[in-house]
């Protein structure tokens, strides 16, 4: 798993790696626009290469793009569709530019509509995305589940999946606290062994291609969408322990998106405890195998 935190890009695309670096991150995520304006940021060919001579030697060994809040590409507003398409596109070809593991999308909301439309029209939207840019993935993020918000259960994902033409570009990112908060218990590594059991049966293994670890301030089921600092909500440290040590994760860009102490985003202390975390969640799990494999010899 490569550890990391949400950073800023001001200033130009390659402070993000400095940013990065300056916390302790071994993967990075950042907006490539203001995410509550249309208006894209005008990034070109000497950006990327800056951004790709900056990241060579750091440590930082994987970066994620967060698309614009503002899309719905389920919206049953042709203009919102038209505007969602255009940053869409705009995020996968940055996304190309600076080789980025993937763009994270929120898939939309049917707010009071008919589910399955709101899923058809938002599958028309990504593989028309996909159509016009090439190289970098998509990854569509599970979501809380409140106010009509797609993706809030494995079967919505793999129905979107499904409806964007099951590109071998698309893939998922699983967010902590909106799996929690949508009613998958998470908060032991039995429970999230369960999950992913369930999520590859329903998706398939092969689509996850990122995370995001949040706590949670809502407890399980809730539907509300309100991320906590690590260790400091409903999953607590256990949670994310058994979250970070999660075998099936290895390799996999893990990014925090937590406020921090200072509402300034995640800190490199917040960084460091999750490498502690990880780390004692390694543990738990090799002495729990021992046990188990302790009492499997005594039945024999």
């Amino acid at each position: 798993m490569l550890i990391g935190a949400h950073v800023s890009p001001a200033g130009g695309l390659a402070k993000a790696i400095e940013r990065g670096e300056q916390r302790g991150c071994q993967a990075i995520q950042i907006f490539n626009q203001s995410p509550r304006m249309w208006r894209p940021t005008a990034y070109g060919e000497d950006d990327f290469a800056a951004f790709r001579e900056a990241m060579e030697p750091s440590p930082i060994k994987a970066v994620l793009i967060h698309a614009v809040y503002l899309i719905n590409c389920a919206s049953d507003e042709a203009e919102i569709r038209t505007k969602s398409l255009a940053s869409l596109i705009q995020s996968l070809r940055v996304g190309a530019g600076i080789g980025a593991t993937g763009v994270v999308l929120h898939p939309g909301s049917a707010k009071q509509g008919d589910v399955g439309q709101a899923i058809r029209r938002a599958g028309a939207v990504i593989q028309e995305a996909l159509a016009e840019t090439e190289l970098c993935p998509l990854h569509l993020e599970d979501t809380a589940g409140a106010g009509g918000t797609l993706g809030r259960s494995f079967e919505e994902l793999a129905d979107l999946l499904d409806a964007a033409g099951g590109c071998a570009r698309l893939g998922v990112c699983l967010d902590s606290c909106h799996l929690l908060a949508s009613g998958y218990d998470i908060r032991t590594p039995q429970g999230l062994g369960g999950t992913l059991d369930e999520f590859d049966r329903t998706v398939g293994r092969h689509r996850l291609g990122s995370l995001h670890l949040n706590d949670s301030q809502t407890p399980l089921g809730s539907n509300r969408d309100r991320h906590a600092n690590i260790g400091q909500g409903e999953l607590g440290e256990r949670g994310c322990a058994a979250f970070l040590s999660e075998p099936r994760f290895d390799r996999l860009p893990c990014v925090l998106e937590t406020q921090g102490p200072e509402h300034q985003g995640p800190t490199a202390e917040e960084i460091t405890l999750c490498f502690k975390l990880r780390q004692r969640g390694r543990a738990q799990r090799t002495r729990a195998a021992r046990a188990a494999a302790t009492q499997a010899a005594a039945k024999r």
